[in-house]
């Protein structure tokens, strides 16, 4: 790929950017080798350009929230990184208690708005790192609460690059799943419906599910949250405490000793020695349970 004249032809439509990309510096995890190119884009028709253009040349594209779920291979990813910002970051109240908020906008700015905004039923998010489109993408949830409870309209480009529309069921929601899942369209906004709620009660319990995180959560170490999805009638943390892999890791990568179904970063972890441990969980967890662990943390890259 000549780097050269992709990124003169990106920036002439507008968009930032920049070449070998440090994908450590955007993700959660802080690991990641370095992007052929990152493109910041500001507005659907910057993104349906970029798109045309990176498609034309058959160059790879991936789109980029908050990198909060996302494992970057130690040789980085190759073809661009889309970055949505500009547009894709605003957060809107409508009518009959909805918010708008773009692909881009982070949950706990979400969070915000909806408590300013006196909108109670977003309170489960703060904390969950990541961006609304991630969230929709993988029906994120905590504590009780998931997308697929407040989720009403999503707005989509699909695969030829057409906005398209979604509502209420067909969102196809599942457990960190949902209709976007292992598609090749990119979320552009969404619609959540909220009910009236005094703002220091919201606030309160915003307060109170933080200080559950604090209490339960590696939040000083870098991780992409839980590793694993729940298996049918397990917790997955229990699963690798009961298997004694508490504490236990490969390099600089290891399985928390405060909560058994996050892997952190303890400094200079590499993508392979994440994997790697995540490898042994399954295999251990499998041979001394039968139960299968399904990682929910997605790979990219090289």
């Amino acid at each position: 790929m000549d780097n050269m004249n992709i990124s003169e032809e990106l920036l002439a439509l507008g968009a930032k950017i920049s070449t070998d990309e440090p994908m450590k510096l955007h993700t959660s995890f802080r690991i990641g080798g370095n992007a052929d190119i990152w493109c910041e884009i500001r507005d659907i028709k910057m993104l349906s350009d970029v798109i045309k253009t990176c498609k034309s040349k058959d160059i790879p594209y991936f789109v980029i929230g908050q990198g909060s779920n996302l494992l970057v291979s130690d040789k980085g990813i190759r073809g661009v990184v889309i970055k949505l910002c500009g547009d894709f970051d605003e957060i809107e109240a409508l009518q009959e208690n909805k918010i708008r908020c773009g692909a881009g906008a982070t949950l706990a700015a979400a969070c915000r708005f909806a408590q300013a905004n006196s909108l109670g039923g977003l309170e489960f998010a703060w904390g969950i790192p990541g961006s609304i489109g991630g969230a929709v993408y993988m029906n994120a949830g905590a504590y009780g609460g998931e997308m697929k409870d407040i989720v009403e309209i999503t707005r989509y480009l699909d695969e030829d690059g057409n906005i398209c529309e979604l509502t209420g069921k067909k969102h196809d929601f599942a457990h960190r799943r949902s209709f976007f899942t292992d598609k090749n369209m990119v979320i552009l906004d969404t619609t959540i419906e909220l009910y009236p709620k005094n703002k220091n009660e919201i606030f309160f319990l915003m307060q109170d599910t933080m200080e559950k995180r604090k209490a339960k959560q590696p939040l000083n170490r870098p991780s992409a949250g839980s590793v694993f999805k729940r298996p049918d009638g397990f917790f997955a943390a229990a699963l690798i405490e009961q298997c004694g892999l508490k504490g236990s890791f490969v390099g600089d990568a290891q399985v928390s000793e405060k909560h058994s179904g996050f892997i952190v970063n303890n400094g200079k972890a590499s993508a392979e020695d994440v994997k790697e441990l995540i490898r042994r969980v399954q295999i251990c967890v499998k041979d001394k349970t039968g139960v299968e662990l399904e990682c929910e943390v997605k790979f990219v890259g090289e």
